[in-house]
């Protein structure tokens, strides 16, 4: 059963930066990934493509053959593909077991009121896809709390209309510490907590927010995003190891992925180590990594890949890569593979 992220979010939230990351750290925990561009206007990709939208239909040829705006065009394109599905369950037939993640394109309107997006996934869980959606957003909404609200409200609209298992992830977090200060911890932003306490901060953003029409209106939008209850976030780091294994944690979780096939026979104690409930960050982890003591923790991660570095390399030259990086919150810091049993069991695939 093949396994599958669809990676959605507004433009600039950094969804082909997720997926270049993503497919290089699935990559170096041994799990076979491949990447599929949906973006017909995207022409140059930072990660290796397996398969192109492209090669079916690209955004210049819509708009020059059918006069289509950018946006109309975008649209147009999943129209067309979801007429020529055979395109992309040929391509990906091609691609076996392997970890799927589609990189989709930053048009809001493809999941939040368009059903093209929509069916073509559904289809493909008919087929056997195990799939979750990531949706990302800039860490750079926190900062304005109408922007956060915004974002909430499209967050919400997009878990409602995709109707798939839905991880919320703010990204560029390692940023945020270098912006104004948030007026509340970063906890209170990721579980969504009780939203009137933003209507003080909305009042001083603007003038125009301190009238009661704006009043009564932010406090319903406020109201109808507590009601569903569903918005939260994950926080990333794209280039932050113990950042990425916690969002990947999460994601498996909600796919119900494992060890699925597209671990094949790599499966290592760091791969076991990743599934395990330390991996998981804590809020009061998060507040302190990315807020309260940032310098402090890159500048020890630093000194702890170099020091790692070095002592892969040996005095010898010599490499030994079953040593599990030295991490200090790990359980399994600088063990070598246990022997005997260990109660862990591993399925390798046949070769």
């Amino acid at each position: 059963m093949p396994f599958a992220q669809l990676v959605l979010g507004s433009p600039g939230s950094g969804k082909s930066t997720y997926c270049d990351g993503m497919h290089q750290f699935m990559s170096a925990i041994g799990r076979e990934c491949s990447v599929v561009n949906l973006d017909p206007a995207n022409d140059h990709t930072s990660y290796p493509c397996a398969l192109d939208i492209r090669d079916l239909i690209t955004l210049e040829e819509i708009m020059s053959d059918d006069q289509l705006g950018p946006n109309g065009g975008i649209l147009y394109a999943f129209e067309e593909l979801e007429n020529n599905m055979e395109w992309l369950e040929n391509g990906l037939k091609e691609l076996g077991e392997s970890y799927i993640l589609f990189d989709c394109p930053g048009q809001v309107e493809l999941y939040t009121h368009h059903n093209s997006l929509r069916n073509i996934f559904f289809k493909l869980q008919k087929l056997g896809y195990r799939l979750v959606a990531v949706h990302l957003s800039d860490s750079f909404c926190l900062t304005q709390p109408s922007l956060y609200i915004s974002n909430l409200l499209l967050t919400l609209r997009a878990m409602l209309q995709m109707d798939l298992p839905h991880i919320n992830v703010l990204t560029k977090i390692d940023k945020v510490s270098s912006y104004d200060p948030l007026p509340f911890n970063l906890d209170y932003y990721t579980e969504v907590q009780d939203l009137s306490y933003l209507m003080a901060a909305l009042e001083e953003e603007s003038p125009a927010m301190r009238s009661d029409k704006f009043r009564r209106l932010n406090e319903a939008i406020a109201n109808l995003v507590e009601s569903f209850a569903l918005v939260r976030f994950e926080v990333l780091a794209v280039e932050n190891k113990k950042s990425m294994t916690h969002l990947l944690r999460v994601i498996d979780r909600a796919s119900g992925y494992v060890f699925g096939g597209a671990e094949g026979a790599n499966d290592s104690v760091w791969q076991v180590a990743m599934r395990n409930e330390g991996s998981m960050m804590e809020v009061q982890d998060i507040q302190e990594r990315w807020i309260d003591a940032k310098d402090a923790y890159d500048a020890a991660e630093e000194k702890e890949w170099e020091e790692h570095r070095r002592g892969m390399e040996g005095d010898t030259g010599t490499t030994t890569p079953d040593l599990i990086p030295d991490d200090d919150d790990d359980e399994f810091d600088g063990m070598p593979p246990p022997t005997g049993d260990s109660g862990i069991k591993v399925v390798r695939k046949k070769q």
